[in-house]
């Protein structure tokens, strides 16, 4: 390797370090910001803390690591550029893609260890903390109701509040509870203002109390004549304070690093994601072909093939319901409109469920596709930030830190957008997950172009030398 091939790499390999380590410190706290207020402080130890952290820490890498290269490439070059070290270059006859060869090469192997990474740490490290997660909240049942919907992390409850407050957030607001744990099927609901979670580590039992509420109670009515059963009636009473004890014994005591959920698309390898989503296909296309018969059956659709048109005819009623008596016109008209609310019941009660396959099939498409798009990330944004820095010919964590961001802002959205589109069907998932890379690359191609040959970002004396002189000729025209 020649010095001059060295000194650029270690002029690279200085910002770079800074930049990943300080960069995946901002996201780590990002996204501590939004978890870890729900675990510290609630009776777990240091060493389970920190090994979220550390999962993390890993998940971030990926997402790290296109910044870093970024940043350090706008650093780099700018300072390359600030010191006259490109003027000295190019007067020794050294053009800037030579000048730059280390870096591509560098930042190629980077974006090789980049897919590396979400082809087998990141799965694996979301794996981890998804669980870890998941099983802190059961070891602290109080931790895994979250407020504005119904929870049934507790066997044989669903538990509804408006709000979760105090230091320990035990204390609840606005309270629904239906208890459905009655071995005779008694079904209870209870309400209350205000309500207070107790419970002690290594307890079978959680304690509820509740303030100002009120307590009704259906029996079943299992008597087998209809006179007995309306003479079984239900309990109710209002209550200043209630309190009743929830077996936990199933959901605590349970080993921390206890891995339970392994089937969700990020945590996947590649092969593993293209080897599921055949299943996932298969299985939304039966749910289609099902739903598809039922509504084929229900609607008698066989007999409508004998009259093609006879659905976009006016005179449907003469051409047809002629035939008939009034009472069987009657009778007609009332089984079609029988048939037609069963179908239209029949789709809208199975919407919501082609929805969530579609989506669940689109998640695992564009997961798939966003990994290798993504592991180009950093090649695409080096190709934008070396003639970027080259361009401003400024070092230093100032103005390269501000274009930085704003270039990485416009690639992250653009991918977010892509992949929402994705999931949402509205594009394909090959399409969302590559847009933001068919967004970056052009504009990586014409800095790169400008770079190369000394220009600068916009060629404003395109647009200003034609004012000037139309204003030059018009002054001179008065002159004269």
């Amino acid at each position: 390797m020649k010095i001059l091939d060295k000194y650029i790499l270690k002029t690279f390999f200085r910002p770079f370090i800074a930049t990943f380590l300080i960069v995946l410190f901002v996201l780590v706290m990002q996204v501590l910001w939004q978890t870890f207020e729900n675990i510290a402080g609630k009776g777990i130890s240091l060493p389970f803390i920190l090994k979220f952290l550390y999962y993390t820490a890993l998940i971030i890498t990926a997402q790290a690591l296109p910044i870093a290269v970024l940043l350090s490439s706008i650093m780099a070059l700018g300072s390359l550029g600030e010191n006259y070290e490109f003027a000295a270059a190019k007067s020794a006859g050294i053009s800037l893609p030579r000048l730059v060869r280390p870096l591509i090469i560098l930042t190629i192997v980077l974006s090789g260890v980049n897919f590396l990474f979400l082809n087998n740490i990141f799965p694996y490290a979301t794996l981890k903390q998804a669980n870890l997660y998941s099983n802190i909240k059961k070891k602290k049942p109080a931790l895994a109701l979250v407020p504005g919907s119904f929870n049934s992390d507790i066997p044989g409850y669903q538990i509804k509040f408006e709000e979760k407050y105090g230091e320990e957030e035990n204390l609840l607001k606005k309270v629904l509870i239906y208890d459905l744990s009655d071995k005779k099927g008694n079904q209870k609901v209870i309400t209350a203002e205000r309500g207070k979670i107790v419970s002690e580590e290594g307890s079978r039992y959680m304690t509820l109390i509740l303030y100002d509420g009120y307590y009704f109670e259906e029996h079943v009515k299992s008597a087998r004549t209809l006179a007995k059963r309306k003479k079984m009636a239900a309990s109710n009473a209002k209550f200043k304070e209630y309190e009743f004890n929830i077996d936990i014994s199933s959901i605590t005591g349970q080993n921390l690093d206890e891995v339970r959920v392994t089937d969700n698309y990020r945590m996947l390898s590649m092969q593993q994601i293209k080897d599921t989503i055949p299943h996932i296909k298969s299985s939304y296309d039966e749910v289609l072909r099902l739903r598809t018969k039922n509504i084929y059956a229900s609607t008698n659709a066989k007999k409508l093939y004998k009259y093609p048109d006879s659905l976009i005819k006016k005179n449907l009623e003469s051409e047809i319901l002629d035939n008939f008596i009034l009472n069987e016109k009657i009778a007609v008209l009332n089984s079609a409109t029988s048939k037609s609310s069963r179908a239209l019941s029949s789709i809208n009660n199975n919407i919501d469920t082609i929805k969530y396959r579609r989506k669940t099939l689109n998640f695992f498409d564009t997961e798939y596709y966003n990994r290798f798009a993504f592991s180009l990330s950093c090649l695409i944004l080096f190709f934008i930030g070396a003639p970027l820095g080259s361009i401003i010919r400024k070092g230093g964590f100032g103005l390269p830190m501000i274009l930085a961001i704003a270039i990485y802002v416009v690639y992250f959205f653009s991918n977010t957008f892509g992949k929402n589109l994705a999931e949402e069907s509205s594009i394909t998932a090959l399409l969302g997950s590559w847009i933001a890379v068919i967004i970056m690359a052009p504009i990586g191609i014409l800095l790169t172009i400008r770079a190369t040959k000394d220009k600068g970002i916009f060629n404003t004396d395109a647009i200003v030398l034609p004012i000037t002189n139309f204003f030059k000729k018009i002054f001179k025209r008065k002159e004269d």
